[in-house]
């Protein structure tokens, strides 16, 4: 249940030098989505305020991304995380209740994470609680410094700390949660008096402490939900993290990965029971896999809608609905604004686009249908092109129900072929057909007989 009395501030004003790009560091993706999203969600899972988001680099690009979905405050000196939050205090002042604080590049958090930490720090009626884990390597973490019986002691930087506070592998998560008014009164003590020279919200906590004032330590079985990225490799690290996350959730559900380490699917796809992923499938956006369906290798499929028991096969399928039973590819091309019906077949090399496809219609190979409405049970023949567009206008064609269009015809939208019609091979249509009607739009076959000899004839003389 989401509470109105917890606040949530995300720190995103690093520049990320280290990532070496001109794209915002929270704006990197990890399975397809920025990371900035998945510390968005979490924060939704704790408080159903709108999150304070401490902006800075390449802040009108992360503005533009995430809307009204925050509040902002841009910090133009990035002198620490202390100085952040001090930013972002206004927002909370005279607000009662709890505050989070979490850091925009760590997109492997949990929500139920998160909502621990908060119910932790009430139940223990704790003034503050960092969340922490254990790791094998803490090079460049701050440490937890506990005391002789465990408790809270302080958190030392890297850079500050002594070689035995180094060996010690309890790490800051950066991220916690306080009680607001003891964040509040505590802030204008912070001080810059360390290697770096910035305000460490970790000192708030040493402030606290040496107050009098209750401090908690909200320590993680599974330390990857606490890594941070500021690295390309580290990008890569989470990717492959919250991709495995991913995978198995689909496989508890039911789901068949056959490779799961050559299978990319985004968190915003769902995917129904009994379905067969083969390696090298992409799935991303808003997409939706039906129950029962067979998706052979080599697959995009981006913000589509695909029924159940239908079959994919090394094709791409963008911004599209594809109905029940429909078997597509292999090397189909399904572009976006398309709406293919149930049972249908496209086949290998055909391309679609912004085109409806009606029930039981066939598109078997090497055809090109653009901006057109395809009725029921229609047979379209190898290397027909749906001719769409004049050199200034795209323009629609419209075919019936149980229509027969033979190879390699051009139809010259914007055109108009009837029902039960059937177009002969090698026909360029321009004209309406009716219905029940055979189109021909060929020029008649002449045989010159003997023509080859005489130009070789032809030819040869030329030469000599």
């Amino acid at each position: 249940m989401l509470s109105n009395d917890v606040y949530v501030i995300i720190m995103a004003a690093g520049e990320g030098t280290r990532m070496k790009s001109q794209l915002p560091k929270v704006l990197h993706r990890v399975c397809g989505r920025p990371m900035i999203d998945y510390v968005l969600e979490g924060a939704s899972v704790v408080s159903d305020n709108l999150p304070i988001l401490v902006i800075g680099h390449g802040s009108d690009e992360v503005v533009a991304h995430i809307g009204d979905r925050a509040l902002y405050v841009k910090q133009e000196e990035r002198l620490g995380t202390g100085h952040a939050v001090k930013m972002a205090a206004p927002y909370i002042e005279g607000k009662e209740g709890y505050v989070v604080i979490l850091a925009g590049d760590t997109p492997l958090v949990r929500g139920e994470t998160l909502k621990s930490m908060v119910e932790y720090t009430k139940d223990g009626n704790y003034s503050a609680v960092a969340l922490s884990a254990k790791v094998d390597d803490a090079t460049g973490y701050g440490r937890i410094i506990r005391t002789a019986n465990g408790d809270f002691d302080r958190i030392v930087e890297h850079r500050d700390a002594t070689q035995a506070e180094r060996r010690i592998n309890e790490i800051n998560a950066s991220m916690y949660c306080f009680r607001i008014d003891s964040l509040l009164s505590s802030l204008g003590s912070l001080s810059s008096d360390n290697a770096q020279g910035e305000y460490y919200l970790t000192d708030v906590l040493s402030i606290l402490k040496n107050r009098g004032e209750s401090i908690g330590i909200y320590c993680l079985d599974d330390y990857t939900e606490i890594l941070g990225v500021n690295t390309r490799k580290q990008l890569s690290d989470a990717d492959s993290i919250m991709r495995n996350r991913i995978n198995e959730y689909h496989m508890e559900n039911g789901v068949t990965i056959i490779d799961p380490q050559t299978t990319y699917i985004s968190p915003t796809v769902n995917i129904g029971q009994d379905t067969i992923i083969y390696p090298g499938n992409v799935l991303e956006g808003n997409t939706s896999i039906g129950k029962s369906c067979i998706l052979y290798s080599n697959n995009r499929i981006y913000d589509s809608t695909i029924g159940d028991e239908v079959t994919v096969e090394s094709s791409v399928i963008l911004e599209s609905t594809v109905g029940d039973g429909t078997n597509i590819g292999p090397f189909a091309y399904v572009r976006p604004g398309s709406a293919i019906g149930d049972n249908v077949k496209i086949g290998d090399f055909v391309e679609i686009k912004n085109s409806q496809i009606g029930a039981g219609t066939k598109i078997s190979h090497l055809s090109y249908v653009g901006d057109a409405t395809i009725g029921q049970n229609v047979n379209v023949g190898g290397g027909v092109i749906f001719v769409n567009y004049d050199g200034y206008v795209k323009h629609r064609t419209n075919v019936g129900d149980n229509a027969f269009i033979g190879c390699n015809v051009n139809l010259i939208a914007p055109v108009t072929v009837d029902d039960n019609t059937f177009i002969a091979a090698g026909s360029t249509i321009t004209e309406y057909v009716p219905e029940d009607a055979l189109a021909i739009a060929r020029s008649k076959q002449i045989n010159k007989e003997g023509w080859v000899s005489k130009r070789r004839e032809k030819k040869a003389q030329e030469k000599d």
